[in-house]
């Protein structure tokens, strides 16, 4: 049975045992040899085929390629196996820290992999790189490493439905690195003390403000996750050292809450599972079908339902205005309630455009389908017609739809909103749209074949035909991996794929 974990700031002279902490708490559940049901599993399969998949198709792209090079620049740890790098192969190798690192940059680049939303924003699937990293690294065998997953997301998506970031400015990945040490922790059977020293120094490096977020997105976006993850690595090394960390990290009087959160007064009931509780957290998260923020998955359903419907009625000069009536979130982050400049810039970079629900709605609008890369190529972005209605697009806050995007019922939690078009003749069309249709409750669930279609049609551009299947055959049959197995659980590119892109030199 669920239990809940009370949360509050202790003064210095008050006494907290480390029992009464949070990190505590969460290395007490990364301790737990409980195993992991089959429908956890078979999920835990599905978001590392998701994450391939989307990590194929950024392997040639700019930031990609500079952490990529990065990684490669480190030698194979002394101690270790080393561990893969996406795009190159089995045998060439790199620290396990370095591979989350580049790893991770692949995975988030396109902003393409799984979600949970709650009180807080995340991808889950970013603790996938990091842990799997140091499986290859310490030969790990794959029912460690699914137990290892298992962990990483739910210690994530339990901070995530108690803990609000965002309202304070801070990023997400703040909770991204505690969850991610977990996993590793869980993965090498680590005691309780050793995972909770690396959980207090994970949360105390990985906090920063959301600005990586906010206005001109820069390629920092993609490497932020992965920075949180390579952060776990190092403190997971740190404190199997027999080093300590920051204490009490969440709840003392100089900690994250009291000063970077919501201050000295705060409290939280933070939902964890009970010992010998199964760990199903994954399971309440959903993936994208389309490359953008996940608010912007449902809107894109809807405007391509709106576009098969009337193809020839969204012409610019025959729109006076576009009202998307939504979530806070939606409004204030990828909507107009930004006031953001650079939401409506056609010259923004990629980052910007997939923050920007005026411009995603507008081209799916136009065209009735999204392409990972052309959607928001510049010549699409700065095409006339796409800046004139794009410009007549607008956000507004909906009360029901925020109450339905924070509710803890999954059946009436939502994550679209109502567009009202209102024509130049005077007539209006208004619909609706509650999740995404891929989205468990949506109009075509992701299954097991949508994962693996997805992984084809992104992968087939870079990967020879029998590496698309020695990659599926491995992933599908993760938990039964042996410690070689998972050795080569990576996706190499074809012959000349990886000279396509750019090679920058640096300090290493």
């Amino acid at each position: 049975m669920t239990t809940t974990h009370h949360l509050r700031v202790h003064r210095s002279d008050e006494h907290l045992s480390r029992e009464g902490q949070l990190a505590w708490r969460i290395a007490e559940i990364a301790a737990d040899p409980v195993e992991v049901d089959q429908d956890v599993v078979d999920m835990i399969i599905n978001r590392v085929i998701d994450n391939a998949a989307v990590a194929a198709a950024s392997l040639t792209r700019a930031p990609v390629s500079a952490a990529r090079q990065q990684a490669l620049d480190h030698a194979v740890s002394i101690s270790g196996k080393g561990a893969t790098v996406f795009g190159c192969s089995v045998e060439r190798r790199t620290s396990p820290e370095w591979a989350a690192w580049a790893n991770g940059v692949a995975v988030r680049e396109l902003d393409y992999h799984d979600t949970f939303l709650a009180a807080e924003y995340s991808h889950p699937g970013d603790n996938i790189p990091p842990i799997v990293a140091v499986a290859q690294h310490v030969g790990a065998d794959g029912r460690a490493l699914v137990r290892g997953i298992a962990t990483g997301y739910e210690i994530q998506i339990d901070l995530v439905r108690a803990i609000s970031l965002h309202k304070h400015k801070i990023d997400h990945v703040a909770h991204l690195g505690p969850s991610a040490a977990a996993g590793i922790g869980t993965l090498l059977d680590l005691p309780v003390e050793t995972i909770y020293q690396a959980v207090g120094q994970a949360l105390h490096t990985t906090t920063a403000t959301r600005q990586s977020r906010k206005g001109e997105i820069s390629t920092w976006k993609a490497h932020a996750p992965a920075f949180a993850g390579k952060m776990a690595v190092e403190a997971v090394d740190r404190a199997m050292r027999g080093e300590t960390s920051p204490s009490p990290i969440y709840e003392g009087e100089d900690g994250v809450i009291a000063w970077l959160l919501d201050g000295p007064d705060a409290s939280y009931e933070v939902p964890l599972p009970a010992t010998g509780e199964s760990k199903r957290g994954i399971l309440d998260s959903y993936t994208k079908e389309h490359s953008a923020e996940y608010q912007a998955q449902a809107w894109i359903d809807l405007a391509r339902k709106l576009h098969n419907e009337r193809p020839d009625a969204f012409a610019p000069e025959n729109i006076e205005s576009i009202v998307l009536h939504t979530s806070h979130h939606t409004h204030y982050v990828i909507g107009s309630g930004a006031n953001d400049p650079q939401k409506y810039d056609p010259h923004a970079s990629r980052e910007t455009l997939d923050h920007s629900i005026p411009f995603i709605f507008t081209v799916a609008l136009q065209d009735g389908t999204w392409h990972h890369v052309d959607s928001y190529a510049p010549e699409r972005a700065t095409r006339e017609d796409t800046v004139a209605l794009w410009h007549k697009v607008t956000t507004a806050e909906d009360a029901e739809w925020t109450r339905r995007y924070h509710s803890e019922d999954p059946n009436e939690k939502a994550f679209g909103g109502r567009v009202v078009i209102r024509f130049t003749d005077g007539t209006e069309l208004v619909d609706e749209i509650a999740v995404a249709d891929a989205h468990p409750l949506g109009a075509r669930p992701f299954a097991r074949e949508d994962y693996v279609r997805k992984f084809r049609i992104l992968a087939e551009p870079v990967l020879l035909p029998e590496e698309i299947e020695r990659f599926l055959d491995l992933a599908q049959r993760l938990p039964d991996l042996t410690a070689e197995e998972v050795g080569r659980l990576t996706i190499v590119a074809k012959p000349g794929v990886l000279a396509t892109a750019p090679a920058p030199k640096g300090l290493f």
